[in-house]
């Protein structure tokens, strides 16, 4: 089915799909999860005959551009050679599936979460959260904006893709989606709420095994509090994390931590910001990729003509700029530098 289908075909089924699933929620989900109907969209459409408002969110996610680019974004290590250190797209994956798990246990409406998941880093940039920083302070200094992958992914989705017309998915996956941060204010939802948390929790442990894989860490060398607190493996600590987290949530009817976990993971997080994401290897990178994002930069704001078409071209300059940019791969990204700065070989 196509994620961009229209009205219904009448049938049977789908004549009573709408109606089967409120009944449905009515007795499955907790008070307090997020039904999926009525849909809020920015542009009023027909509902699907088989799919909930929130599973074709989830499908126009899953079949945009901006997710198949995902595969060749970074997590932490840029351009990685081996097969299986993550991307941002298996990062996207992890978040669901965990996300997912919490969700169901608290009897809150799972098909919102994944939307949400699946659509929480569509925004993010090149060389992950170096290159977010570094056309941050681009913008900054040339002309007094920021630049936040939270909220361009929620620009993503409502404003660049399918060429400039958006997904117009439904109010609670925009909103999960630029709140998914910390830096950003707490989502509307339970749902979204879910995600925030689990992000952290799943990028914390997913990055530990691919730092001790990549051998930037021995883990031995990990805290030794937080991993009695929590458990020796990444999924010990990341089963560990979701059950305080279901537990917690279930008592306080919001999405909440206990306070040993959350006290343990903080002080993971603390440890692979001053090991790994700021470590010596990643700081000689950052040099490298500052060079790369800063002279691509620099270069379409000289030459718009460049930045190829269907970007907004009712944008100003700066943000058509930053839209070309954020939209690339590690690798496009690399590759356009080298068209720049490498010279060309000459065939006789």
């Amino acid at each position: 089915m196509s994620a961009t289908a229209g009205p219904h075909l009448p049938g049977p089924v789908a004549d009573r799909f709408a109606a089967r699933v409120r009944a449905q929620e009515q007795t499955t989900l907790g008070p307090l999860a997020t039904r999926s109907y009525p849909a809020t969209r920015e542009r009023v459409e027909d509902e699907c005959g088989l799919r909930t408002p929130f599973q074709r969110d989830r499908d126009r996610i899953v079949h945009s551009k901006a997710f198949r680019r995902l595969k060749h974004k970074t997590q932490v290590f840029v351009a990685p050679e081996g097969d299986h250190y993550r991307t941002r797209l298996t990062h996207t994956l992890e978040v669901t599936q965990v996300s997912r798990t919490v969700a169901r246990a608290l009897r809150l409406n799972e098909d919102l979460t994944e939307a949400i998941g699946l659509g929480h880093d569509l925004g993010h940039p090149p060389f992950g959260h170096i290159g977010e920083a570094i056309i941050d302070r681009c913008l900054r200094e040339r002309f007094g904006r920021g630049f936040r992958h939270h909220e361009h992914s929620l620009r993503v989705v409502e404003r660049l893709e399918r060429d400039g017309a958006g997904l117009d998915l439904t109010e609670p996956v925009r909103n999960g989606i630029l709140c998914h941060s910390g830096r950003a204010p707490m989502p509307h939802t339970l749902e979204g709420r879910i995600v925030r948390l689990l992000d952290r929790v799943a990028y914390i442990n997913h990055d530990i095994d691919d730092a001790v894989r990549a051998g930037v860490l021995d883990e031995r060398d990990l805290p030794a509090e937080p991993i009695a607190v929590l458990g020796s493996s990444g999924s010990e600590r990341i089963d560990r994390l979701v059950h305080d987290v279901v537990e917690q949530s279930e008592q306080a009817g919001d999405i909440a931590q206990g306070a040993e976990a959350g006290v343990a993971m903080s002080e993971l997080r603390a440890f692979m910001f001053e090991h790994v994401y700021l470590g010596p290897d990643a700081r000689r990178e950052h040099v490298k990729i500052d060079r790369v994002v800063t002279t691509l930069f620099d270069h379409y704001l000289d030459h718009p003509e460049e930045i190829p078409p269907p970007l907004l071209e009712d944008a100003d300059l700066p943000t058509r700029v930053t839209d070309y940019l954020a939209g690339m791969t590690d690798r496009f990204c690399i590759r356009r530098f080298e068209a720049l700065t490498v010279p060309a070989a000459f065939t006789p």
